[in-house]
């Protein structure tokens, strides 16, 4: 029998497991024992989608618009989304230049394919979202880690740019707000960022997913200061929609064909139902109901914060948006996965390990969600003092 042939280091080897999902699917099983888990492990809202969005949805079916739509999304909801961008940032976003993904990470899928080559460094914060660094691992590139500590916003500077930027650096991807810091890039920062890109030619790709979900009064898109800058954003946070797996990005006009002939390839259309739902979420009544959850989102962040802070956590005070805080338990252990593992098998609070988000500190870093009801939270916060405060 013939050997197969030596192809090389096989970029599977270097994608991490989703450590979080782990820890969900263990909390599960604790739960169908029995068990009362306080989930604050999971980025997913508690609430269900908003019921003008559910019943659009509905509509749609009844309407049997369920066949494939334009793989760059239905024309209504660019146009709705590029609506969006004007009314909420004061800036013009053609519609052709709005792809609709199934999710962001079907979207940061097809960004990847677009800009990323074998061989290629992508510079990215750590701590970040996971499955960016293993989105580049996929594509035969270099994550190429940008240490951020509490002191800086858990933001990268522009030294820190000029620092890790290599010879083979293609490009910058940020995310602002951050997960799982809940930080920003302010303004100015931003347009820093912005001019750092276009002066080393390097491609700037910026993580929006949780616009809406801020608390702060100015949160600028990266397309207010730079129109060759590559967004990726989601209805799953803000607007609610989870499970109906539906985002969207935005490319600069001499991506859109590429980007096209990429989604055509790689998922043919995002969900018509949900394209059809969507469409709702851009309805008066609809952003009552998100603005009304925001407010609440805002109650258990200063809950939360306050609560960790006295049973011991050290964290930011700066938690700008998102819905999570990440916080240091150096005080308690300096193994983060150890540390989840015995809350959630002994005390029943599900925690994501710092080691999910990077290198960089992490085992000294767990990421707490404020995801679920108040009541639940504080159920969390009574059950962590007494594994805690001993």
């Amino acid at each position: 029998m013939s050997s197969l042939p030596n192809r090389g280091p096989d970029p599977l080897s270097k994608v991490n497991p989703f450590r979080v999902m782990t820890v969900m699917a263990r909390a599960q099983e604790l739960e169908a024992q029995g068990r009362r888990i306080v989930h604050m492990e999971v980025g997913e809202p508690d609430y269900s989608s908003a019921q003008p969005i559910i019943d659009a949805g509905k509509k749609a079916l009844d309407a049997g618009l369920t066949q494939y739509t334009a793989a760059t999304g239905l024309a209504p909801l660019r146009e709705s989304l590029a609506g969006y961008y004007e009314q909420n940032y004061g800036v013009e976003v053609s519609p052709e230049r709005i792809l609709i993904t199934p999710g962001a990470s079907g979207g940061l899928s097809l960004l990847a394919n677009l800009l990323v080559r074998a061989g290629d460094g992508v510079l990215i914060s750590d701590p970040a979202y996971p499955c960016v660094r293993n989105f580049i691992h996929m594509m035969s590139a270099q994550p190429q880690l940008i240490p951020v500590g509490i002191e800086q916003n858990f933001q990268p500077s522009v030294a820190q740019l000029d620092q890790y930027c290599e010879n083979n650096t293609s490009g910058l991807w940020l995310a602002s707000p951050s997960n799982p810091t809940g930080t920003i890039l302010e303004r100015e920062d931003l347009k820093a960022a912005c001019d750092w890109a276009a002066s080393k030619q390097k491609h700037l790709l910026v993580d929006e997913i949780y616009h809406g979900l801020h608390y702060v009064d100015d949160l600028p898109s990266v397309l207010e200061l730079d129109q060759s800058a590559f967004v990726v954003n989601s209805f799953s946070k803000y607007f609610g929609m989870t499970g109906w797996r539906l985002g969207w990005i935005v490319v600069p006009d001499d991506y859109i064909e590429m980007a096209t002939i990429l989604a055509q390839n790689l998922y043919i259309s995002a969900s018509s139902i949900a394209q059809n739902a969507a469409l709702a979420a851009f309805t008066p009544e609809a952003k009552t109901i998100f603005e009304e959850r925001r407010h609440a989102f805002r109650q258990r962040r200063d809950y939360l914060t306050a609560a960790l802070k006295d049973i011991g956590f050290s964290l930011s005070e700066n938690i700008q948006g998102a819905f999570y805080i990440y916080a240091d338990i150096s005080r308690f252990s300096d193994d983060c996965e150890e540390f989840c593992r015995d809350l959630l098998e002994e005390h029943g609070v599900a925690l994501t390990p710092g080691t999910d988000f990077g290198d960089f500190e992490s085992k000294r870093h767990v990421r707490i969600a404020f995801t679920t009801d108040m009541d639940s939270l504080v159920l969390g916060v009574e059950r962590l003092s007494k594994a805690l405060l001993k």
